[in-house]
């Protein structure tokens, strides 16, 4: 990448970042006449109605910077329309609630349209079956489409903290950046750097700071499903690109805490007899929420712990540890947490235990996702 290109790379983030800013800001100015305020109620636990429109100020953002900056290739259109279709379904979700098997099958087009005009599948997965040459064949549409739907819903119910899906997002982002950049693609790590800055821009308005006690907006189902989609496109840009491959068994150690968090709680509700998509306060955040930890330390210090996750990962690749011991040690990774999770009671105690200065299991919980 010549200097100039870098140069212009750079505008771009900072573009990003204040177009983020100010248009997540922005946003919160319609959400009333639109209907897209989360009241409390429930398990919904922040104190005043929020909007739900930082998803709408994040697509605007990224669209207009990279129109703005010349760079609507094909590829990008697609991604913006396919994201566009998810973002649509998401806010008449935010507004009316819609059923699971209407959003299901809004996400399935999505990744049919990705896989149809973008041309990105799950194709080369032989790393993690350990077969060199596997190939799913006919089925590989269906796995992509499958791995779609589940990575954008892994997310959207994490979608619970001030600041916690965000900063899992900005973590995911960060890692695949330099997963782009170790590979030799600069073009796709500045991409994942832009849509990085962007999200921090909402960020600053999702988070508790000193200055600002609660959050002004939340991502709303919109902004959830939209960014799943965004983590799906860039782990699939990143590892099905013959030019500058990365091995298939990193990118859910860049993403690992939302979707271990989902797979263990689809389990056990499952194995209690209930709805795999049934509500109740057993996420991860919600256990550490009931152990008196705060929104803002559990958002940065899970965004820490994320990267040293994909961190540990990509260097165990780096080093030649074998493919199939990292996607083995991520499956050990699942079952531990959910025998720690099985008690919760014990669970939070621990760590709570853990909690120097803990004072309180108080409860600070926002968001509307199971």
């Amino acid at each position: 990448m010549s200097l100039g290109l870098l140069q212009s790379y750079g505008l771009q983030l900072v573009a990003s970042l204040i177009l983020g800013l100010v248009l997540v800001r922005a946003s919160m100015l319609c959400a009333a006449p639109l209907g897209l305020v989360d009241h409390p109620a429930g398990r919904k636990d922040h104190a005043k109605p929020t909007p739900v429109t930082g998803g709408l100020g994040l697509f605007a953002a990224l669209l207009i910077g990279f129109l703005a900056f010349g760079r609507f290739d094909l590829q990008l259109a697609v991604f913006f329309v396919a994201g566009g279709l998810l973002l649509i379904v998401g806010v008449l979700d935010d507004r009316f609630d819609l059923s699971s098997r209407i959003r299901f099958f809004m996400q399935a087009i999505a990744a049919v349209i990705m896989i149809h005009f973008a041309g990105l599948q799950a194709n080369e997965i032989s790393d993690v079956v350990g077969i060199g040459g596997f190939n799913l064949g006919w089925m590989t549409p269906l796995f992509t489409v499958f791995i779609t739907i589940g990575l954008i819903n892994a997310l959207n119910m994490a979608d619970g903290s001030d600041g916690y899906l965000a900063g899992q997002v900005l973590a995911a982002l960060g890692l695949f950046a330099g997963l782009a950049l170790y590979a030799g693609n600069m073009a796709l790590a500045a991409q994942c750097a832009v849509f990085a800055a962007a999200v921090l821009g909402f960020w600053f308005w999702n988070m508790r700071f000193p200055w600002q006690k609660r959050a002004k907006v939340f991502l709303g189902d919109a902004g959830s499903t939209f960014l799943g989609f965004a983590v799906v496109w860039f782990a699939l840009q990143l590892t099905q690109n013959p030019q500058h491959p990365v091995t298939a068994v990193l990118p859910p150690w860049m993403i690992a805490l939302p979707v271990l968090d989902c797979v263990v709680l689809m389990l056990d509700r499952m194995r209690q007899g209930r709805s795999p998509f049934s509500a109740d306060r057993n996420h991860m955040h919600h256990l550490l929420l009931d152990a008196g930890y705060s929104p803002t330390g559990i958002a940065i210090s899970m965004m820490f712990l994320s990267i040293f996750l994909g961190c540990m990962a990509a260097i165990a690749v780096k080093y030649d540890v074998p493919r199939t011991w990292v996607v083995i040690a991520y499956f050990v990774l699942i079952g531990l947490y959910w025998m720690f999770s099985a008690n919760r009671q014990r669970a939070v105690a621990t760590l709570r235990s853990m909690h120097i200065g803990n004072k309180s299991g108080t409860n600070l919980l926002n968001g509307n996702n199971p």
